[in-house]
């Protein structure tokens, strides 16, 4: 299974250390290999909430993921929307831009693409940190099954019992956000404001469509999935390693929520390919390390469908979400100050590892058919 699921990853990556050995040299060879450790680093949590939503999903879009969804994540998020974003904020054309992109520098050099994208920080991390905060806020808003931090998890279940609750937070803390950290309050509030348009919209759609093509028409799952149907997977039958068997979508739905998956990367790349110009300032060799991460984030994503391991360890998503919760903060506060890409990293694999073995230790307790036991006391406490 390993093989097969990242043979692909591993022949492009040869293929990019070979490339830039070949076309850059030594020092090439090893800036390529960095912003791969990077990106993989960075978006460990990306893939494992990719998993949540990919187990939903057909084997035919499965698939789809792996080959179109891998082409728009390297060509289109690591190399074509920077210069297509540069291009919109500093309002100059198409081939500028890729003039720009070509000469290179330094972003401390007024005039430079890596100067004109890092002024567009603002703007971007609005948008990825709303959307990324959006989704988490779903998240811990939703009542589950199993809960890792039940006394925290727990009380905010109940809070969101409030009808768009988050949504009202995620606006809230836009408006803090912009009036305390903004160096443009207008350019944030908008970028913001579309993230969280965004993430609506494509849940929104997934969701409808979902429910049209369900058989009773009930129990819309959109992105997150519906929480009790869900997680109901991890009861006593789940015990065994393997796939899981929630129920997967199709058509319309298995569209939005590729579509999801998709905007979900580009919240996740935003960040990265900004901090990637700290490291080189060639727009190629950083295409090529951030794409052949994504290629990674995106095996490891279909092998822990395939593996089961959501089944196996309880709280890894938990742990996900909150290390999304954590990257949302990191991207709304680096607007007006900078954060290392290695405390980002390092948030999002201590949250997993410690959900990771919080996962084990629940496990020999008493293993995944505590899930019940669990609910009927989520239940009674209600």
């Amino acid at each position: 299974m390993f093989i097969r699921t990242f043979g692909w990853s591993l022949t492009i990556t040869v293929a990019a250390l070979a490339g830039a050995l070949f076309l850059g040299g030594p020092d090439a060879l090893v800036l390529v290999a960095i912003l791969c450790v990077l990106e993989i680093s960075v978006s460990f949590d990306n893939a494992v909430v990719n998993a949540t939503v990919l187990e939903r999903m057909s084997p035919y879009w499965q698939r789809l993921f792996l080959t179109v969804g891998v082409l728009i994540a390297v060509f289109g998020m690591r190399l074509l929307f920077p210069l297509l974003l540069v291009g919109v904020t500093a309002q100059i054309g198409p081939i500028e831009v890729v003039r720009l992109a070509l000469e290179g520098g330094p972003a401390d050099q007024p005039g430079t693409y890596a100067h004109l994208l890092h002024d567009a920080h603002p703007s971007i991390a609005a948008f990825g940190g709303t959307f990324l905060l959006m989704l988490f806020l779903d998240f811990v808003f939703e009542d589950r099954a199993v809960t890792w931090l039940g006394w925290l998890e727990r009380p905010l279940a109940r809070i969101g019992k409030l009808n768009q609750v988050s949504s009202v937070v995620a606006l809230a803390t836009l408006v803090v956000v912009a009036e305390t950290l903004a160096p443009s309050p207008a350019t944030v509030m908008i970028a913001g404001g579309l993230g969280i348009v965004t993430y609506m919209l494509v849940n929104g759609l997934g969701e409808l469509f979902e429910s049209e093509g369900s058989e009773d028409g009930a129990g819309s799952a959109g992105i997150h999935g519906d929480a009790l149907t869900v997680e109901n997977s991890l009861a006593p039958s789940s015990q065994s390693s393997g796939p899981s068997k929630t129920a997967q979508v199709t058509g319309k739905a298995a569209f939005f929520l590729f579509l999801y998956l998709e905007v979900l990367d580009a919240s996740f790349s935003f960040d990265g390919v900004v901090g990637a110009f700290a490291i080189s300032q060639d727009i190629f060799i950083i295409a090529a390390g951030l794409g052949v991460g994504a290629m990674y984030i995106r095996s490891l994503t279909v092998y822990l469908v395939r593996k089961g391991t959501l089944d196996e360890y309880a709280y890894l998503e938990h742990g996900a979400h909150w290390a999304i919760g954590a990257l949302a903060v990191i991207l709304l506060v680096s607007i007006k100050h900078e954060v290392p890409e290695v405390i980002t990293g390092l948030v999002g694999i201590a949250f997993i590892a410690a959900a990771m073995i919080s996962s084990v230790v629940r496990n020999r307790r008493g293993g995944l058919a505590a899930a019940a036991e669990e609910r009927r006391h989520v239940l009674i406490n209600s």
